[in-house]
């Protein structure tokens, strides 16, 4: 698949979530545009980062970053979608932990998410 949603020619934008690298901020998962190669952190995470890229840029393709992982996901569609072998690397170091960055990742993070999700679902 090649669309103008998909540039398979451009590098990530580094190892890890490019604004919450920028705050010291913590990330569970990475997601790479498949568009720009922005990295930005899951919709686990505490920021959302990949998905305040595609509502900012427009960009709606995004690529698993983590080791392992080789799938697409189109926020527009809501949906999964087929994609090309991007330009190296395919996800992030394999010694960078889950969450992450190390030394970043709060002791109570599992607490923290939990809290989050339940002050979302009593909106």
């Amino acid at each position: 698949m090649s669309s103008p949603a998909i540039d398979p020619t451009v590098p990530p934008s580094g190892a890890g979530c490019v604004e919450c690298d920028a705050r010291d901020g913590w990330w569970i998962h990475l997601r790479r545009c498949a568009a720009c190669g922005h990295v930005g952190c899951c919709d686990d995470s505490p920021m959302r980062h990949a998905t305040a890229h595609w509502r900012e840029t427009g960009h709606s393709v995004i690529r698993s970053f983590e080791p392992g992982e080789d799938w697409f996901w189109d926020y527009a569609a809501s949906t999964a979608v087929d994609g090309p072998e991007l330009a190296p690397p395919q996800n992030r170091p394999a010694d960078q932990p889950s969450p992450g960055p190390a030394g970043r990742v709060p002791a109570d993070w599992r607490e923290l998410l939990r809290r989050r999700r339940e002050a979302e679902a009593g909106r």
